[in-house]
């Protein structure tokens, strides 16, 4: 019994019959502009005094709806109300306006569904009650017994005592009405106001890019920030044991330290620039250049060194003869490489560091290439973490490399620890 009224009268029931009066409330326009064309058709006759006429302005008016409907933007606005309103879960209505002209025809029907049957309930809401209450007083005011009552005269054709159990049934049967139209509807929404093949594409489609762009932020922030994080560690390490026996020594650790972390809030900067349209701090809305190989190895190899690392490097650009002259993601894309390989020996590593860049032709195309080659003992000191064949860092770098064609290899090789990366260079790039 509780079930029953909760499903007439509780809090969701009431909430789609709001959801349909609204219908209705949305139809009122479409029925006025049909009852005025059905009234000249009919001779210039008021159709809204007759009531074969206010039903035919009413068929007219839900044509008319339909052609609307069509419209990209009902879709949302028709969502967002079922939400609201019918208790339809979120995930299963589609998200934005609808483009393709199957999902346009469904939310036309939805929407004509909604305006016709929220019309019928909402006459039936304003008809009903008043015509219940009179029969549930009735009894108790015999003036109400010739009353003329919105058709002809009224008469209720039963004893008086009667008259009260008719109109609570009316009641009921308005409420049953509501119910029954509430959950029609509200069954009815996922299939007309869901997604289409379409919208699950290019939902997945926005995922997809999601990720990427989340995958993109956290390769930089990993690559800038934790390498700049080994190199001070060992840094301020070396300093400390230096510090009675060689003050100059801790001098030049400091200031590569200072240098370290403030190129590293540059860098900082340059990736979260990525979160935010233009940087408020700056007036151009610029963020610090990302770093690249041609303008940026130097640097990165002094700081590598002064972290105690000792790093042989050779440098062969090949005809282009000036690192410059490399594409510019491409020479981004072989710095962050570079320091992730730099950020590894540091961490892992013992012994010197070989880093070989060159630009060569390859063997099967003939096309350039740029190929990044870095090896060291892999056995680590007492202190750092023992080496393994991969993490975020060198997943990250085979990932910058695959955007580029390319590919990085890591991993034990004789008895050296190897780092192997090539990225093709396109023909007329040098």
């Amino acid at each position: 019994m509780r079930d029953g009224l909760g499903r007439l009268l509780g809090a969701r029931a009431r909430l789609r019959w709001v959801h349909q009066i609204l219908g209705g409330a949305l139809l009122m326009p479409y029925f006025l502009l049909a009852s005025v064309a059905v009234g000249s058709a009919a001779g210039g006759a008021n159709a809204l005094s007759s009531l074969p006429l206010s039903l035919a302005a009413y068929a007219a008016a839900l044509p008319l709806a339909a052609v609307t409907g069509v419209y990209g933007l009902v879709r949302p606005l028709s969502v967002t109300a079922v939400r609201a309103m019918c208790a339809v879960p979120g995930e299963r209505l589609a998200e934005g306006p609808a483009r393709s002209w199957a999902a346009r025809g469904r939310a036309s029907a939805w929407w004509t569904l909604h305006l016709g049957v929220g019309a019928v309930v909402s006459g039936m809401t304003l008809a009903v009650p008043p015509m219940a209450v009179v029969l549930i007083v009735l009894p108790f005011v015999s003036g109400l017994r010739e009353v003329r009552l919105g058709f002809g005269w009224f008469n209720t054709g039963v004893e008086t005592y009667t008259a009260p159990l008719l109109g609570i049934g009316l009641l009921a049967a308005l409420a049953l009405c509501a119910a029954v139209a509430g959950e029609l509807l509200a069954r009815l929404a996922p299939v007309l106001l869901g997604p289409t093949a379409a919208d699950r594409l290019a939902a997945a489609e926005e995922r997809a890019a999601d990720l990427a762009v989340r995958n993109r932020l956290a390769r930089e922030l990993h690559d800038a920030v934790g390498h700049a994080l080994s190199a001070v560690t060992l840094q301020a390490a070396a300093a400390r044991r230096m510090l009675e026996r060689d003050p100059d020594f801790v001098r030049e650790a400091l200031t590569a330290i200072e240098d370290t972390t403030r190129r590293t809030v540059g860098e900082l900067d340059a990736v979260l620039g990525l979160l935010r349209e233009g940087d408020p701090a700056r007036p151009d809305g610029a963020t610090a250049p990302a770093p690249s190989l041609a303008a940026d190895l130097d640097g990165l190899l002094a700081r590598t060194r002064a972290a105690g690392t000792t790093v042989t490097a050779h440098q062969d650009p090949g005809p282009a003869g000036d690192w410059a002259r490399l594409p510019a993601t491409t020479s981004r894309e072989a710095y962050r490489i570079v320091q992730e390989g730099l950020s590894n020996a540091l961490r892992h590593g013992a012994g010197p560091v070989d880093l070989r860049i060159l630009v060569r032709a390859c063997h099967d195309t003939g096309r350039r290439e740029l190929e990044i080659t870095m090896t060291n003992p892999p056995a680590a000191p007492e202190g750092r973490e023992p080496r393994t064949t991969g993490g975020r860092g060198l997943r990250g770098s085979a990932e910058r490399a695959a955007l580029l064609g390319g590919s990085v290899e890591a991993g034990p090789h004789g008895d050296r620890w190897r780092l192997h990366a090539v990225l093709p260079l396109a023909g007329g790039d040098r």
